[in-house]
C-alpha cells in the first residue's frame, strides 16, 4: 500500500555536559533546511523504528556516541507552508560512552546553555530550550512557520503562546 508522505516523524536530542549543550552547526549537506544553523543531533525515522531506537541510532551517526542515558522530553509539531509536516521527538541526554567523531552534517562543539539563542537557531527553539531549561514535564509544542520560516504561531498543550 502506498501513502502520500504528508508529514516524517525525527528525533532530536540535546546532550548536557554541566551547563553545556552539544550543537550542531548544520554547513555539509546540500539543500538542508536547517543550512547554518544551530540544532541539536537527530533525524529522520526509519522503517519499524520506535522514537528510542530513532534516537540511539541517530545519536550514534553523528556524533559517535552511544547514549547510556536520556529522557523524551516532548514532541514538537512543526507546520510550514513550505515544508513537510514534522513530528520531533524532543530528548535531552546526559549519559553515553564513546568519544565525539566527525560529524556528516556538520560541525559539532559544546555550547554554554546562556549562548546558544546567540547562535542562528529556529526562532521556535528559543520556546523548547526554554521548557528544557526549566525542566517541565513532557510537552506538546506545535510551531506555525510561514513561506519565509517567520514563526506565525506557537501552541503549547493547546493553549496557544504566541
Amino acid at each position: 500500500m502506498a501513502y502520500d508522505v504528508k508529514s516524517v516523524n525525527t528525533t532530536l536530542c540535546y546532550l548536557r555536559r554541566g551547563e553545556d549543550y552539544l550543537m550542531l552547526h548544520r554547513v555539509k549537506k546540500q539543500n538542508d533546511v536547517n543550512q547554518d544553523k544551530w540544532i541539536g543531533v537527530g533525524g529522520k525515522f526509519e522503517a519499524d523504528e520506535s522514537p528510542e531506537d530513532c534516537l540511539l541510532r541517530e545519536v550514534r551517526e553523528e556524533t559517535g556516541l552511544n547514549l547510556t542515558r536520556y529522557q523524551y522530553r516532548g514532541i514538537v509539531t512543526f507546520v510550514s507552508q513550505r515544508w513537510v509536516t514534522e513530528y520531533m521527538h524532543l530528548f535531552t541526554a546526559d549519559g553515553w560512552t564513546g568519544e565525539i567523531g566527525e560529524c556528516s552534517e556538520g560541525v559539532l562543539e559544546w555550547v554554554p546553555r546562556a549562548r546558544l539563542l546567540e547562535l542562528p537557531h529556529w526562532e521556535g527553539d528559543a520556546i523548547f530550550l526554554e521548557l528544557l531549561g526549566q525542566d517541565v514535564p513532557f510537552f506538546s509544542l506545535k510551531l506555525c512557520y510561514d513561506k519565509d520560516d517567520q514563526l506565525l504561531e506557537a501552541v503549547l498543550n493547546g493553549e496557544k503562546i504566541r
